[in-house]
């Protein structure tokens, strides 16, 4: 799913397409990753194929999925921004306007995860993005160790505390996942979120 075909598909063969596959590979592998890496990006296009029919703009979706995390630096606070700068800088000319505009429209939304009601676009890219949030325990605790080694920067009260609010975030979401085919999701994703949470509140107290 990450190689130059996948992208081709996307963007054209061009040279300036091929360069642009290359340069936006290279920094998903960058050496601080533990997360958010090239397995974290193949798995996310892979869920994006599987439930790219229910998007209006199924190429958008796989393009945003690509460019999603294309800058991640645990120690900024603006990554969906400049992720979706990036992404308007290295598509243009590659893809019409009007996709490149709902591209950098969902890289920002994945800030969040709150896609709107009708948002079918926005839905199976945060949906697939969310997707490790339901798996088993053991998957989930791998990655949030990953997370965790990922600030590793960051002494263990202050991750704690930037933590525990992320994971508040989610749970007060009205819905982690928004399409017909995740929902069965949801119960288990919670569930993993308040073990985690459980588990900090319990370092913090």
């Amino acid at each position: 799913m990450i190689g130059r075909a996948d992208f081709a598909a996307l963007t054209g063969d061009s040279p300036a397409a091929r360069d642009e596959w290359a340069a936006v590979v290279a920094a998903w592998s960058e050496p601080h990753r533990r997360y958010h890496d090239l397995r974290h990006l193949a798995a996310v296009l892979g869920l994006v194929g599987e439930l790219g029919a229910a998007a209006t703009d199924p190429a958008a979706v796989a393009l945003a999925a690509w460019y999603h995390d294309v800058v991640y630096d645990p120690r900024r606070g603006d990554n969906e921004r400049a992720s979706a700068d990036r992404a308007r800088a290295g598509l243009a000319g590659l893809v019409p306007e009007a996709r490149l505009a709902e591209v950098e429209r969902l890289v920002l939304l994945t800030a969040g995860h709150a896609a709107e009601p009708g948002d079918t676009n926005g839905a199976v890219l945060c949906d697939a993005d969310l997707a490790v949030l339901a798996g088993p325990p053991e998957a989930y605790a791998a990655y949030a160790s990953a997370v965790r080694e990922e600030y590793g920067h960051l002494p263990d009260d202050v991750f704690t505390a930037g933590r525990t609010a992320v994971l508040e975030s989610l749970l007060e979401l009205p819905a982690l996942y928004r399409l017909p085919a995740t929902r069965e999701w949801e119960p288990r994703a919670r569930a993993n979120l308040a073990a985690e949470l459980t588990l900090l509140r319990g370092r913090a107290s």
